[in-house]
């Protein structure tokens, strides 16, 4: 980890800094009634854009702490709720690992949260799959299911709400899940919508500049020559701010499941510095 970056350990519902070795043992044991094919547990990515992460604090550590009680409180009880088991986060056995690091581009921030969720509940006796096809199924062998569209939608609510953020319709999982898997006149639909919206903002822009020129006209007028560039311009940083992790469109993403023998590399730091190859001498 960089110098100068805010570190910790693992932390789970209830405590922080937690060892690595306690982290894989937890886990490796909590496996009842498991085959050896079946997956020990599932790996978890959340990654809040660069406008979501200003609303979570400052500095690092408080973003850190943001973080933590994201997970506590909206993202691991929408987790147990998704399974239609009558499960809460006090059923969930995780722990999370929060990273932080910095482009070389521009040095700006980025923090994510990897999060390790046991395949078998604190008891060790269901077993809970959030990649499962089942959703909310009543009847049959398998019943509960996982609903992860919803939990996308939950978790997305749940931070907007925890941090007052207030979302455009842009950032939203809803809005880039029907732009990749909705009809044609779906996605038509949301484009006329967003083209709306941004025709508003350009108006209001534009109303704001013109108030602010007819304001200040007589000033100007008793001054030297202002520069012409200078006198049209108009602030364009409120359609930068629109551009929010376009790219993503959900704060959270599954990104794989494990045995206990790869549990291990996973929680590994993942940035392993390579060696420099030498250079031979020119003949």
């Amino acid at each position: 980890m960089e110098k100068g970056i805010y570190t910790e350990g693992f932390f789970n519902l209830a405590d922080d800094n937690i060892y690595k070795s306690k982290v894989i043992k937890d886990i490796d044991t909590n496996i009842g009634q498991l085959l050896k094919t079946d997956a020990k547990f599932f790996a978890i990515h959340v990654s809040p854009s660069e406008s979501e992460l200003r609303a979570m604090g400052n500095t690092e550590q408080e973003k850190a702490e943001a973080m933590k009680r994201y997970i506590r409180e909206v993202f691991i009880p929408e987790y147990a709720n998704n399974f239609n088991k009558g499960l809460s986060e006090a059923d969930i056995k995780f722990y999370g690992k929060i990273h932080f690091n910095r482009s070389r581009s521009d040095n700006e921030l980025n923090m994510h949260c990897h999060l390790i969720v046991s395949r078998k509940d604190q008891t060790s006796k269901k077993k809970l799959s959030p990649l499962t096809n089942h959703k909310n199924t009543k009847n049959g062998v398998i019943t509960g299911g996982f609903d992860r569209m919803n939990l996308f939608q939950q978790a997305e609510r749940g931070f907007d709400k925890l941090f007052s953020y207030n979302r455009q319709q842009s950032e939203s999982f809803d809005y880039h899940n029907t732009m990749k898997n909705g009809s044609i006149s779906e996605q038509l639909n949301l484009q006329v919508q967003e083209f709306q919206s941004s025709e508003r903002k350009i108006k209001n822009l534009l109303s704001i500049n013109l108030e602010n020129k007819e304001a200040s006209y007589q000033a100007f007028n008793t001054k030297c020559k202002i520069d012409e560039k200078q006198d049209k311009h108009i602030p364009t940083h409120q359609f930068n701010d629109q551009k929010n992790n376009l790219s993503s469109g959900s704060l959270i993403s599954f990104i794989s499941s494990g045995t206990d023998s790869s549990l291990n590399l996973i929680i590994q730091e993942k940035h392993i510095p390579k060696k420099k190859k030498k250079k031979g001498r020119r003949l």
